[in-house]
């Protein structure tokens, strides 16, 4: 431990409940200037929810920031900027209406007197996007973006701010390992010019690729902190879940022999573009394909087809016959906010998304509110989805567990087919390790299974075969879609 490295954050006893739920238990941390600090965890362990008390965007119960040695006061987000606190958040905060420059401009506007030019104010951006090697299309709207790109533009808003501290929920949970691989880069550039780097993950091997230290937190506590040279991925996987789960075994398909088969399909994007061009491929019941390649390529149009969501020319047949709605589908978006869920409404009606036409929810037209009740129990505890009550807003809860509600809505009972799209994002390593399981399962029960991942250990580890998308079109290799975007 370097002792003459000056303290750059100090949290002291940091306290905070929602209701019944303890989310931060006397929590205290001490970070070093010019360090990169990660911060991990199981979903509902506290990560998010201690950054935003730190970025100003929750005040907590009790307990105590400090900058530099200035105590910061808490729920105040304009005090942390000016203390040079700048984060990237899990879930997007761009304005989908707009473009990326204007989306950076708004970031960056300065005193409303001055003439607004989003092109000028968002410049160093833009500049700091061709340092990375990353391209940015000013002028494209944000809504209109893969989240892979959409999550660039959020980490260039904040790297192009005079940022002392910049904290990261999660950011390489939609990039490619090339893009991590830039990302890293980035990240040790701004540790050399003496910046702090505070890393929210759940990649083990990504935390001990990059960080200097690490803390561990468990149910709302702190159970561990330690240089990252005095660990590994065995003691770190110990301190969050009890160890890393046993491998996956795929079983022999139960179902009766059929396909999903997609031959000369042509897909447009949202722009008009053609975002998938001439792609054909099968699937049998019982299988895994897996989807992969650098994110933007046409793999959403292609999933958003597959679901029957997007219109596609072409052909999409399931056992010889237009797949229709006699099919039973699941389908994981990319998108869990935008797409997959009702961020105002409870965890139950979320959930009765899915489940609504189940028998023994259901009296003729009328639902049973307390076979609802008890049925969204189960499932919330079958997926371990941290929540006070299956009747606080979906919205309230983390990143991780929006995600597993979606995940266990489509997962509850077994489709015939299931396109899935990043399916464990944002998922600590039970869980994920669950989702798996849960993939496996349906597959094993009969289901034909499309999964569309950035992750190549995601595919490696319950994919059948993989193909790759580069440029609207399938190749057999990561390595020929690799530095490829539409």
């Amino acid at each position: 431990m370097n002792v003459a490295t000056p303290t750059e954050l100090r949290i002291e006893g940091i306290t905070k409940s929602y209701g019944s739920l303890l989310a931060l238990d006397d929590v205290s941390l001490t970070i070093r200037k010019g360090e990169i600090y990660a911060v991990l965890g199981e979903n509902g362990a506290g990560k998010s929810t201690l950054m935003s008390v730190l970025a100003g965007f929750i005040r907590p119960d009790s307990g105590s920031v400090k900058v530099a040695g200035k105590q910061l006061h808490l729920g105040q987000p304009m005090e942390a900027k000016r203390a040079g606190i700048e984060m990237v958040h899990q879930h997007f905060t761009l304005v989908p209406a707009f473009s990326v420059a204007e989306n950076l401009a708004l970031f960056a506007i300065g005193p409303l007197y001055r003439p607004l030019d989003s092109r000028a104010q968002a410049a160093p951006a833009v500049e700091m996007a061709a340092k990375l090697g990353w391209s940015v299309d000013p002028s494209a709207k944000a809504g209109q973006l893969p989240v892979g790109a959409q999550q660039k533009v959020e980490i260039l808003k904040a790297l192009s701010a005079d940022a002392q501290i910049l904290v990261l929920d999660e950011p390489t949970a939609v990039l490619s390992p090339a893009e991590v691989d830039d990302l890293f880069v980035v990240l040790r550039r701004l540790k050399d010019s003496g910046k702090t780097v505070i890393l929210i993950a759940h990649k083990l091997s990504e935390v001990m690729r990059i960080a200097d230290r690490v803390a561990v937190l468990r149910k709302g506590r702190l159970v561990a902190e330690a240089e990252i040279a005095d660990v590994n991925e065995q003691q770190l996987a110990d301190w969050m879940v009890g160890g890393v789960p046993s491998g996956l075994k795929k079983q022999p398909s139960l179902g009766s022999s059929g396909s999903l088969e997609v031959k000369s399909l042509e897909v447009k994007g949202e722009r008009g573009e053609q975002a998938v061009r001439g792609v054909s491929f099968k699937v049998s019941t019982g299988e895994i394909l897996g989807i992969g390649g650098v994110d933007g390529n046409g793999q959403v149009e292609l999933a958003q087809a597959l679901a029957r969501v997007r219109p596609a020319e072409g052909s999409i047949t399931w056992n010889g016959q237009e797949l229709d709605g006699s099919v039973k589908l699941a389908y994981i978006p990319q998108d869990r906010q935008a797409d997959g869920l009702a961020l105002n409404m409870p965890v139950s009606d979320n959930l009765l998304i899915g489940g609504y036409k189940k028998k023994a929810l259901r009296f003729g037209f009328l639902f049973k509110p307390k076979a609802i009740a008890h049925w969204a129990k189960e499932l919330v505890a079958r997926f371990s989805v941290a929540t006070g009550s299956i009747q606080d807003p979906v919205g309230s809860l983390s990143g991780g567990n929006q995600q597993k509600i979606v995940v266990a809505r489509n997962l509850d009972s077994t489709p015939e087919l299931l396109v899935a799209f990043n399916p464990t994002r944002g998922l600590d390593i039970q869980a994920a390790n669950y989702v798996h399981e849960q993939i496996l399962k349906v597959c094993h029960e009969g289901a034909a299974v499309v999964l569309f991942s950035t992750d190549l250990d995601e595919l490696a580890a319950i994919a059948d075969r993989s193909l790759f998308m580069t440029r609207g079109k399938l190749v057999d290799r990561m390595e020929d879609a690799l530095g490829s975007t539409v």
